[in-house]
């Protein structure tokens, strides 16, 4: 390694937005995170369902569609 070219690393105290902080090494002194492992809805176990199907009720009002008209054109596409 070529001397005085490399960053120092040091130990790093790293701030999440939900308070919890914890120490890890890293080229500067903190890091402030806005989501971590300890309010993360996945690590949690809170998991929140995400309502895919408003989405797609949402466009089809937008555009005028009904949803059997849609499954219609599924089935009864191209028989050839």
């Amino acid at each position: 390694m070529k001397p005085k070219i490399h960053p120092k690393y040091m130990t790093c105290s790293v701030t999440c937005g939900c308070g919890a902080t914890f120490e890890t090494r890293a080229t500067v002194e903190s890091i402030n995170v806005e989501i971590c492992s300890a309010c993360h809805p996945f690590y949690t176990g809170k998991q929140k369902f995400v309502d895919a199907a408003g989405r797609v009720e949402k466009f089809m009002k937008r555009y005028g569609m009904k949803g059997d008209s849609l499954s219609a054109s599924r089935k009864g596409g191209d028989e050839d």
